[in-house]
């Protein structure tokens, strides 16, 4: 497989009435895409990371409801727009850390309420242009976030990665993977390191997969080698996504992500998460405030094993994420530029509309 092929890969797409999405769960030994028509099939896809990657869940999810809108019978709008909501809810309720989620749901929700006095075609219309705009929406803002993470490279770099952030997890190129791909196609000599990512093994499985497709250099290792690694001098940055960043810099992503931004600033190494402006959650203070989801206990015990690796009375805790202090970044790049500390003003720089709308919620 090409870098082309791998960086122009479509994870999620509509066919007609018909949600089309890669199934992350099966790679990267299968490559299989679902063809999903009904809310329980979308509902179930999200929740067990058949499509997975902040911005791939928005895209899914405002494709998801034009779909879903088309399925509701002819009546007046007030009786459409109730069932309509209550398929936006029960969506969203599948994932509740990643903001791109119920940020798209609230988007498609705005464009319905917008035309409730045009006719049934015309507001299903508008519905379909929004979904799409969505999806194109955020080819050109993958593009620019590389862009700008490029420019933190140079010749003879590397970089840790954690989760997935790649073409996978987007829509082309992907968020905090960008910038490895550009390099590629720039000729600036680099090497990534990729945790696997305890418990779902979304580095071993997705980024190491991409990476090695696209043929960039790249090594997997276990979470906890990541200190033995900086130590060596082997790593000069760190680079990972987010599903969602508080206003005040916070950044949720996949668990092991504040680990490793400790780890890196004890060895005075950069520390930059990458999302674009969706994941921005600007009437969030905090990462206080940001839920973190809670995964079945067998994803330790048993997923990856062919024999279960505890005994069956052990308990487990395994939240999914976990929130990086804004102290420990050097940066979070934006499709608008790099943000820098303190996170809060560059945000109202780089995005005043966003944050003059959320002080007037």
């Amino acid at each position: 497989m090409s870098l082309e092929a791998v960086t122009h890969a479509v994870n999620v797409r509509r066919e007609g009435n018909v949600l089309v999405t890669l199934d992350q769960t099966l790679l990267p030994n299968v490559t299989k895409y679902l063809d999903l028509t009904t809310a329980e099939e979308m509902w179930e896809a999200i929740y067990s990371l058949r499509v997975r990657g902040a911005p791939a869940i928005g895209i899914f999810a405002g494709y998801a409801m034009a779909i879903l809108a088309r399925q509701i019978p002819e009546s007046d709008f007030d009786t459409f727009y109730g069932e309509y909501r209550r398929l936006s809810d029960y969506l969203n309720s599948s994932r509740p850390t990643a903001v791109n989620l119920s940020c798209i749901l609230k988007r498609m929700d705005k464009v319905a309420l917008e035309n409730r006095d045009k006719s049934r075609e015309a507001l299903l219309e508008a519905l379909d242009a929004e979904a799409k705009a969505v999806h194109e929406e955020d080819i050109a803002m993958c593009r620019k976030i590389s862009e700008y993470g490029l420019s933190l490279l140079k010749n003879g770099d590397g970089i840790i990665t954690h989760c997935n952030a790649g073409p996978i997890a987007t829509s082309r190129y992907g968020t905090a993977q960008g910038p490895f791909y550009l390099a590629k196609e720039a000729g600036v000599d680099i090497h990534v390191f990729v945790d696997e990512t305890r418990p779902l093994l979304q580095g071993a499985r997705l980024t190491s997969y991409e990476l090695t497709k696209a043929g960039v250099p790249c090594t997997l290792i276990c979470d906890n080698m990541a200190s033995l690694v900086m130590k060596q001098g082997k790593v000069q940055a760190v680079f990972f996504g987010c599903d969602r960043i508080a206003r005040n810099g916070d950044v949720a992503n996949k668990i092991g992500s504040s680990g490793l931004a400790i780890i890196a600033n004890h060895y005075g190494i950069p520390v930059y998460s990458f999302g674009p402006s969706t994941t921005i959650d600007f009437q969030c203070p905090t990462g206080e405030q940001i839920p973190i989801e809670e995964r079945p206990q067998n994803e330790i015990k048993e997923l990856f094993y062919e024999k279960p690796m505890a005994l069956p009375e052990v308990a487990c805790y395994n939240p999914a994420f976990d929130v990086t202090d804004h102290s420990l970044l050097a940066g979070i790049v934006t499709e608008r530029g790099i943000a820098y500390p303190p996170f809060s003003e560059s945000f109202a720089k780089l995005f005043p509309e966003q944050m003059k709308e959320a002080d007037h919620v």
